[in-house]
């Protein structure tokens, strides 16, 4: 076996590569999205806590 045999697939590479592609992507986007969900909570926090310290309640 050649890597041009182990890229092509039998002729699956299609299939074979699109599935690791969305793979890849759908586990980038489970740990990408938490860390942005966690800066807005937190910003949104530091406003609100601001936003009190001003108006004294």
């Amino acid at each position: 076996m050649n890597w041009s045999e182990f890229f092509h697939m039998g002729g699956y590479a299609f299939f074979v590569w699109t599935s690791y592609g969305l793979t890849l992507i759908v586990v980038l986007m489970n740990i990408v999205s938490p860390m942005l969900q966690r800066k807005k909570i937190i910003a949104r926090i530091k406003r609100t806590i601001k936003r009190e310290k001003l108006t004294g309640s």
